[in-house]
């Protein structure tokens, strides 16, 4: 199964995410998207096919995101284009692009739904949760 995952690894989601894609035995295609960003067609194809406004990728807690004004909801995709293209940490991470789709990966569980659901083994994230419990399945918070 081919994945693409927007990264960033200062991110512990991120990491996260990226740790259950190997988890389950895939090697990701990783992209460090602060170092190599994606283009804006891209990022509007990611929001489209993922099935969310533009605005539902940006990452508020950003200071650029307050400084632009981008909480303006009249803005409109070519303005917030325009601030994701100018500063790449506004784009939220993990983004993970599998054969069953397209997500922002928050919290990082929700990767398991493009990944493959059989042979699930324990899997427990940095901050200590558990994310697949020593049965296979998988635990919802």
């Amino acid at each position: 199964m081919d994945v693409v995952i927007y990264h960033n690894p200062g991110c512990g989601t991120s990491r996260n995410t990226l740790a259950l894609i190997r988890h389950v035995g895939i090697e990701p295609y990783v992209v460090e998207y602060l170092k190599t960003p994606p283009s804006r067609a891209l990022i509007a194809d990611l929001a489209s096919r993922a099935g969310v406004p533009l605005r539902a990728l940006l990452r508020e807690k950003e200071a650029a995101f307050a400084d632009l004004g981008l909480g303006d909801p009249g803005l409109g995709e070519d303005r917030l284009l325009d601030a994701v293209e100018a500063h790449p940490v506004l784009l939220n991470r993990p983004i993970v692009v599998s054969p069953l789709g397209v997500r922002l990966c928050r919290p990082s569980e929700t990767v398991l739904d493009l990944l493959p659901a059989e042979g699930l083994r324990p899997f427990t994230k940095e901050d200590g949760e558990v994310v697949v419990d020593a049965s296979g399945r998988r635990v919802r918070s």
